[in-house]
């Protein structure tokens, strides 16, 4: 059994084969039409469409015989691309190359054979369009021009079918492109809108959780909420759940658990984004998260200030569309991570010189400032203004030193806010004055507080300390003119305290 030279240029012709893509393709009607005419034109029981690779020949098509694939050392076509004509065997049992192939010994029973190389533009002989018989079946010249016109259509639906695979790469990746587009324009505003969100007077959680909502939409993500470390304490929250999503699956964030543990510890000590495409993988995957299908997880890190660490967390379940955080994803998310970052440390330098500038710098409590900011928000209820003027301080700075006296201050207006109830403000408006702003309807317990605080200033000095309050409910005037009905109040306590004129009492706080 003789097996067939290799073709000359064997690299290059290989190379011309593979690149119309045909090996190992499923029946295509076009090829399977052109091998039928063959058959039937030159009057042949079967014909075949025979590619020939380094190893085998292949058939893509097949007419009057099931489709075969053989060695090279059994192939006639291995033989016929060897020339540029058609290759014709009369009677393969009188052909030494061929007279004991299994099929001329066996099925089929070839005992003619006769098949036209398919040429390539290029020139290169990648298969054959062949026809047989199972007797001495003789053709004509006439049989082997149409034979090589057949061949000749085989190479241009290739041709065209090569031509289609192109233009439908190439209409692809042109709508890839333009997804893309889409998309960066998209991702584009949504940084913008983030950007735009820093500026704005939110809170820094407010902040968060409002840009985490608008990248929902641009990621494609299912679940996205902000995780926030504090102590041994998480808190998560909810900024954008997908309309598709069950009441279940939007309770995912419900399930973490309330201390950071598993991949969330890791989380917390990263300074770097995580991203997980097959969540269940993770040696520290959480159980609860597991049961509720979650399948993507990022995390990007958004710094730690005043002991609070926060983390933008987005979250893709088992059927979600998108398999895996994509490139553009991964840039969003930590494009928006830094301008989060930058915003929320600029959000801090600015909250934190605010405060220094609402803040009386000896006391540590709020001053004048604060006070006629407040006061505003302050009108929409009921509330009560105490004038407090500290009595006996000046003796205090001439007997024990101006350090005493600031003592006596720090001592007083530490206790005092101590003392005060939740949402009422304590502000120093002068040298030992002080205003208090609080509900009406705590304002019967004001005296019984303010002399606790007297108590506690009374152990830093040993000299006669006191307080003259005057209070006035908002109620009774207008915003701009209730600090001086406090203060008249205040007054009036002072001048009766005088005429009172009792050497030996201690003073205290009156109203």
């Amino acid at each position: 059994m003789s097996t067939a030279p290799r073709p000359e240029n064997e690299y290059a012709r290989l190379m011309a084969l593979a690149q119309y893509g045909i090996l190992d393709t499923v029946p295509e009607e076009s090829f399977d039409r052109l091998v039928r005419l063959a058959s039937h034109v030159l009057q042949t029981p079967a014909a075949y469409l025979n590619f020939v690779d380094g190893h085998r020949q292949w058939s893509k098509a097949a007419a009057g015989a099931s489709p075969v694939e053989t060695p090279l050392s059994e192939s006639m076509c291995a033989w016929t691309i060897t020339q540029d004509t058609p290759m014709v065997v009369e009677d393969t049992q009188q052909d030494p190359r061929f007279c004991d192939y299994p099929m001329v010994t066996g099925q089929p029973h070839i005992r003619m054979y006769a098949g036209a190389p398919l040429i390539t533009p290029s020139g290169h002989r990648i298969g054959t369009l062949c026809v047989t018989d199972t007797q001495v079946h003789p053709l004509s010249d006439t049989d082997l021009q149409t034979l090589q016109d057949l061949a000749a259509l085989v190479v241009t639906e290739l041709e065209l079918r090569a031509h289609n695979r192109v233009l439908s790469r190439d209409l692809k990746a042109a709508n890839q492109h333009k997804a893309d587009l889409r998309r960066t324009l998209e991702q584009a505003q949504t940084l913008e809108g983030i950007t735009e969100l820093t500026d704005l007077p939110l809170s820094s959680e407010e902040m968060t959780l409002s840009a985490a909502a608008l990248l929902s939409d641009a990621i494609a993500s299912d679940l996205t909420g902000l995780l926030v470390f504090e102590g041994n304490t998480l808190r998560v929250q909810a900024a954008h759940s997908h309309p598709r999503l069950s009441q279940a699956q939007r309770q995912v964030f419900d399930r973490l658990p309330r201390a950071p543990q598993g991949v969330l510890g890791a989380v917390r000590e990263s300074a770097l984004p995580m991203y997980l495409n097959d969540y269940a993988s993770h040696p520290r995957a959480l159980p609860e998260m597991l049961a509720a299908g979650v399948k993507q997880m990022a995390y990007v890190p958004l710094g730690t200030r005043e002991g609070v660490t926060s983390v933008l967390m987005a979250i893709r379940l088992q059927d979600h569309p998108v398999g895996q955080w994509r490139g553009s994803d991964v840039d969003l998310l930590e494009a928006a991570g830094r301008t989060l970052r930058a915003g929320l440390e600029r959000r801090q330098i600015t909250d934190r010189a605010r405060r220094e500038a609402r803040q009386d710098t000896l006391t540590g409590v709020l001053n004048r400032r604060a006070f006629e900011e407040d006061l505003v928000a302050w009108q929409t209820r009921a509330y009560n203004l105490a004038l407090l003027d500290l009595d006996g301080l000046k003796g205090i700075n001439d007997q024990e030193g101006h350090a005493q006296g600031d003592r006596l201050l720090q001592v007083f207006a530490g206790a005092l806010e101590h003392e005060l109830p939740y949402g009422a403000g304590l502000y120093r408006i002068g040298g030992d004055e002080f205003v208090v702003l609080l509900d009406s309807r705590d304002g019967e317990r004001l005296n019984e507080l303010v002399d606790t605080a007297l108590l506690a200033a009374r152990q830093v000095v040993a000299g006669t300390v006191g307080a003259s309050m005057g209070v006035a409910d908002s109620r009774e005037a207008t915003r701009g003119t209730l600090l001086e009905l406090a203060d008249k109040r205040m007054y009036s306590i002072k001048q009766r305290r005088k005429a009172q004129a009792a050497p030996d009492s201690l003073p205290s706080s009156e109203s």
